[in-house]
């Protein structure tokens, strides 16, 4: 399954444009619209799209409906190990969103976005550890300056609040600390058994969205389930909700090309380009002033960019007998 660095590029691109759409749209939809929707339901809901995007496209792969069938029945009904393997990075994730909620209810907003950064690396360090691949000094180097130049560009000052939270900031640093281990682990994880096997892409995507929508479904029960069953499933959904709901899908479905033909780390850069996109997008539509903080880190996430892609060889791992992990971390 070689494909073109042409291809690879593209589904960089296509994944960078749409996040950083995706962000804009959000926050339209969250500071616009007077009747806030359920923002676990279009988690939900999303999860759905994605599984019925991933039948969809298999069922072109396979060419007839009795094949879609057979592969169905094989691949995933049929086979409740592998369905079982893909649900480690479902809740992983799930563990991640509520580390995520716990950190952000003990630590100011400008402390959680700069610490969260901290993800960039971490999921190098499970690249190398889990997937026997090598990185080179400069490759590194331009981690950290990613790393970096995104804690720059989402850099605010804390401001003084009127109200007085009660907050631990022991236990958010550790919720935080939990939770940018499980985007990391969950992250290569799920890239190592894309890569580990000839199984199609879209048969491992609908393996890991059905426990996925279970666990979202349970999400939506347990943050919400009261209000839910009150005003309805689709309360406060507007066209501008069904679009920013269409975008986190087929985001999604790119997201699994892309670690698929290239990796995690390069996942990271796409979302941090589109971290700079998003925040140009809002000067405009939001006017958002920009600061010098911002043009650093802007420069900074362009400069990693350009050190880490030409040099990096994702689509192949190398031979665990080549190098252990004591003299891959030895590199760095």
């Amino acid at each position: 399954e070689n494909v073109s660095l042409l291809f690879k590029l593209y589904c960089l691109t296509v994944m960078t444009l749409i996040a950083a759409a995706y962000t804009v749209a959000l926050r339209y939809t969250r500071t616009v619209q007077t009747e806030l929707y359920f923002s676990t339901t279009a988690v939900c809901i999303t999860e759905v799209i994605k599984l019925f995007l991933s039948v969809g496209i298999l069922a072109k792969e396979t060419g007839s409906l009795a094949r879609l069938i057979t592969s169905l029945r094989e691949n995933v009904f049929g086979s409740p190990k592998e369905l079982l393997k893909l649900s480690v990075p479902s809740l992983v994730y799930a563990v991640q969103n509520n580390m995520a909620f716990l950190a952000l209810s003990n630590l100011d907003a400008a402390v959680y976005q700069v610490t969260y950064q901290l993800k960039i690396p971490c999921t190098a360090l499970f690249t190398v550890l889990m997937l026997k691949r090598s990185l080179t000094k400069l490759q590194w180097f331009s981690v950290f300056m990613l790393c970096g130049g995104v804690t720059l560009v989402q850099w605010k000052p804390a401001q003084a609040t009127k109200v007085q939270v009660e907050q631990n900031p022991w236990l958010g640093f550790g919720a935080i600390t939990v939770a940018v281990l499980c985007s990391g682990f969950a992250g290569v994880f799920f890239e190592k058994i894309l890569k580990s096997s000839d199984t199609s892409l879209w048969v491992r995507n609908i393996q890991m969205y059905l426990p996925g929508i279970v666990v979202t479904l349970i999400g939506v029960y347990l943050s919400e389930g009261a209000q839910v069953l009150e005003k309805g499933f689709f309360y406060g959904y507007t066209y501008y909700v069904w679009f920013v709901i269409l975008l986190a899908s087929v985001g999604g479905v790119y997201t699994s090309v892309v670690v698929k033909y290239t990796d995690n780390i390069m996942k990271g850069f796409s979302a941090a380009a589109a971290i700079v996109l998003s925040t140009v997008a809002s000067v405009l539509l939001f006017g958002l002033q920009l600061t010098a903080t911002f043009s650093l880190g802007a420069f900074l996430v362009c400069v990693s960019i350009y050190l880490y892609v030409p040099r990096q060889d994702a689509t192949k791992t190398q031979p665990a007998e080549t190098k252990t992990s004591k003299e891959r971390l030895a590199t760095v």
